[in-house]
């Protein structure tokens, strides 16, 4: 069985986190919305643990401030097409981004671009990080939301969220984080309370799919003005109408709770499997595609000089399993957006392969992945 080495796509299940999803499915099965029985009142209290466990890993956060969705994707949807009505309204018509985020980003702001909003998309660095100098200068009198990463999912590189949220001190404009990769891995970037939205997702902690959030903090005793993109039963504050998983949602919360306990422990084991990864491939000829100080410890993202990312997954099956770009778009395979903004050569992009682990990951026959690499030079 080949070693799984793409745990940005997706993350192993924490063992525990499995035993407390069956344990809702089977046992305590109730509806978080039935008031009339134990079961739903158990269901309910549940939940509201599982909003306890996730608040507790992002300082300030309270548990009111806790949105369950099916996943980062869609409280990304919500934090921005959820502002269009109140951008509207009152006349704002200007949305700061950057080039490096993901598709669930970048198609909802192409969305309102199409409505006629106007967009500024910040370039990163060959870094792979973007300047919080050039996303702060691009803000303009008519802009109500500033949307930037916590991490980014193809280079693995920390951008600079606590700084641009320190620039917005004086901008009446709403900061919106995608911290998919990041949440409950990198805990001091999101702590910065003039972050407005962030976006979190269950499968990236080593708990479920189908399950994410949205913590909504309050500014000055107020949330940021979101309108509902669905409609349904009220559930979540009208803002994600729907029978709620709880199964899912205590996976979830067990998995945020066990991210926070385990996190200075995690950080060591990945980053000696890294070390490990850099030492096995000495005497290749490959570029490291991003500042590898920059980078959190669980990524790398390689461009084996010559070679092309197919050719190298392909000679590599059965060994090891990695990517050559987001999983979000691996259905239609295109020049990776994020290396494009870095402004890396075609050759190179093309030849570029993430390694992604986590404290789970075996470790492989580093020898075979060398020969099997210099079997196609």
């Amino acid at each position: 069985m080949a070693i799984y080495l793409d745990c940005n796509a997706t993350t192993p299940i924490e063992p525990e986190v499995a035993e407390i999803i069956r344990f809702y499915t089977e046992q305590e099965f109730g509806n978080a919305g039935s008031r009339t029985h134990e079961y739903g009142v158990k269901a309910k209290q549940a939940v509201q643990k599982a909003r306890a466990q996730i608040a507790s890993v992002i300082d300030g956060v309270d548990i009111s401030d806790i949105i369950f969705t099916s996943g980062a994707t869609e409280s990304n949807n919500i934090s921005i097409l959820g502002l269009l009505n109140w951008a509207k309204k009152n006349e704002k018509k200007h949305i700061v981004t950057t080039a490096i985020e993901h598709k669930s980003v970048l198609a909802p702001i192409a969305y309102a671009e199409s409505l006629g909003f106007k967009v500024s998309y910040v370039n990163s660095t060959k870094s792979g990080v973007v300047l919080a100098e050039e996303v702060l200068s691009a803000i303009r009198e008519d802009t109500f939301l500033v949307s930037v990463m916590h991490i980014n999912n193809e280079t693995g590189i920390i951008q600079p969220i606590s700084k641009i949220a320190e620039g917005l001190h004086k901008q009446d404009c709403f900061f919106h984080v995608d911290a998919a990769q990041g949440f409950g891995k990198e805990l001091n970037e999101l702590n910065h309370s003039r972050i407005d939205l962030i976006s979190i997702s269950g499968h990236k902690i080593y708990g479920p799919k189908g399950v994410g959030a949205l913590i909504i903090r309050r500014r000055k005793f107020k949330r940021p003005p979101l309108f509902p993109i669905q409609f349904g039963g009220g559930q979540e504050r009208g803002l994600r109408p729907g029978t709620l998983p709880v199964p899912l949602i205590s996976g979830f919360g067990l998995a945020a709770e066990l991210c926070r306990k385990n996190q200075a422990k995690r950080t060591k084991v990945n980053s000696s499997f890294r070390k490990k990864l850099f030492q096995s491939l000495e005497g290749l000829n490959y570029e490291i595609n991003g500042d590898k100080f920059l980078s959190i410890p669980h990524t790398a993202n390689l461009s084996f000089n010559g070679l092309n990312s197919e050719a190298v997954m392909l000679v590599l099956k059965g060994i090891i399993s990695v990517s050559n770009g987001s999983a979000c778009t691996s259905q239609n395979y295109e020049p990776s957006h994020v290396l494009e903004s870095m402004g890396f050569s075609e050759e190179r992009i093309q030849s570029a392969i993430r390694f992604s682990w986590c404290h789970m990951t075996n470790e492989p026959n580093w020898n075979l992945i060398l020969n099997k690499i210099h079997s196609l030079l």
